[in-house]
């Protein structure tokens, strides 16, 4: 082990106790560092975080799997499977900010293990009770629990934007985050699996595959993944990024590309079933697709992102959703599957771009905060410290707030179902949030006529 990626066993200068993989020595805008033994490092630890933060996706979103299995003997109705279905992800959201600051109190790697043994908790429990005759409050329960799985990805992403240079940030977040989406599709294709091979009676065979996943993955971690010292024990990060106004911009942001892509996840499946009458072998069939291609364009989003500007892409994005939300609603008015299944397929695309577009905002905004900061006088490296460990908290603040996206979605398809019995109101009103979207997104970070006075504002940072 090079003297970079040195294990610590001594004391930190702060005086707590640590023990793992430490590297007390990271600079990776330094070209020089990155190429010798940055870039190796980093991407060691960027493809065991996407193991990790790819089994929690699966674990978070396995409920909008498990009520497909729930037929007539389990005696709980449409209204009752979107609850279920809403309730990890409200947990799941919840949880990402306290996740988000994991890895700066006990660092990336040794909260990466932590993390994937948590998951056992709701997949144990879920293997127990996943029977006919359980009552729907303990349903309720474990399906609270599926969302540990939630709060992965925002300790994974804090982890992984302290390993990549400014220039890089957008791909490595795109492909951590886009890796981490595919559970949800895996879990999906699993789940359609048992259904064709051993049928609707086997839900529980499901998640007992997920269990040696589980450990494998920790071990994984143990073995080679690195903390980094520079990022750890600072508490005071997620003050100073509540008081930034830019955080809060981009979390509504993201509450539109991930909350969409998080919420469609869990209740395409559903509105297939419910909205066209699909059995659960021709649902669980189509119902992966969606989330499969949101998940392996997200790194083309962080891509263009990098080549483009964040905000064009995003701006562009959401256009696309508000058409594709179009499409959906006429499809849902002439009772088209074809066409329903075709604008819901786009949603998913460009909600997945807009993920990685959002997230490559992030530390783009506080890089140009930097720079500023070092022209005015301030040394660069606590500059750029400054924007890693802003751009981490904001990190996990908006992706706190965009998985509440995946509760409302499904309270929306809930009370559109219950009221009008079909999807048509929920979708008018995500159409209305994606025109939202699209007029802040161009009067904040796109300002033109008449609005370039917004471009002497202390909010505005081009991106």
């Amino acid at each position: 082990m090079s003297t970079t990626e040195r294990t610590v066993s001594a004391q930190p200068a702060h005086g707590a106790a640590r023990g793992g993989r430490w590297i007390d020595h990271w600079e990776p805008e330094d070209p020089g560092f990155w190429e010798k033994t940055g870039k190796r490092v980093a991407n060691r630890n960027l493809w065991f975080s996407i193991l990790v933060e790819h089994i929690g996706f699966s674990m978070w979103t396995v409920w909008s799997v498990l009520v497909l299995f729930m037929g007539p003997a389990y005696g709980v109705d449409p209204a009752g499977k979107f609850f279920l279905v809403s309730l990890p992800s409200l947990v799941g959201g919840l949880l990402r900010v306290p996740y988000a600051m994991a890895p700066v109190r006990f660092g990336g790697r040794n909260w990466t293990i932590i993390s994937a043994l948590l998951l056992l908790i709701p997949t144990v429990l879920a293997i127990v009770v996943m029977h006919p005759g359980t009552p729907y409050l303990t349903f309720v329960i474990v399906a609270v629990l599926g969302g540990l799985g939630g709060g992965n990805f925002a300790s994974s992403m804090v982890n992984i934007n302290a390993f990549f240079p400014e220039g890089r940030k957008g791909w490595a977040l795109g492909l951590n985050a886009g890796g981490g989406n595919i559970g949800v599709p895996v879990v999906q294709l699993l789940g359609l699996v048992v259904i064709a091979t051993v049928g609707v009676a086997y839900p529980r065979l499901v998640l007992a595959l997920y269990v040696p996943l589980i450990l494998i993955a920790a071990v994984c971690a143990a073995r080679y993944m690195d903390n980094i010292s520079s990022v750890s024990n600072d508490t005071g990060a997620l003050r100073e990024a509540v008081r930034e106004a830019q955080t809060w911009v981009v979390a509504f942001l993201y509450l539109g590309s991930f909350g969409s892509f998080i919420g469609y996840s869990f209740a395409f499946g559903l509105v297939l079933q419910t909205q066209f009458g699909r059995s659960p072998l021709q649902t669980a069939a189509v119902a992966f697709i969606g989330p499969l291609i949101g998940s392996l364009i997200r790194p083309v989003g962080g891509w263009m992102a990098d080549r483009l500007g964040g905000a064009k892409v995003t701006l562009w994005t959401f256009f696309g959703m508000a058409l594709a939300t179009g499409v959906v609603i006429l499809a849902s008015e002439q009772k088209s599957l074809p066409l329903f299944v075709a604008g819901f397929l786009a949603l998913f695309v460009f909600s997945g771009m807009g993920n990685g577009s959002n997230y490559k905002m992030i530390p783009s905004i506080f890089n140009a905060k930097a720079q500023v900061a070092i022209a005015a006088g301030e040394p660069r490296q606590s500059a750029l410290l400054r924007a890693r460990r802003l751009s981490g908290a904001v990190i996990g603040i908006a992706g706190s707030i965009g998985a509440m996206g995946g509760l409302l979605i499904n309270v929306a398809f809930r009370q559109s179902f219950l009221t009008a019995k079909s999807g048509i109101p929920a979708f008018w009103s995500f159409l209305v949030f994606y025109a939202a979207c699209i007029l802040v997104t161009y009067i904040v970070y796109l300002p033109r006529a008449p609005f370039t006075a917004i471009q002497q504002s202390p909010a505005y940072v081009q991106v």
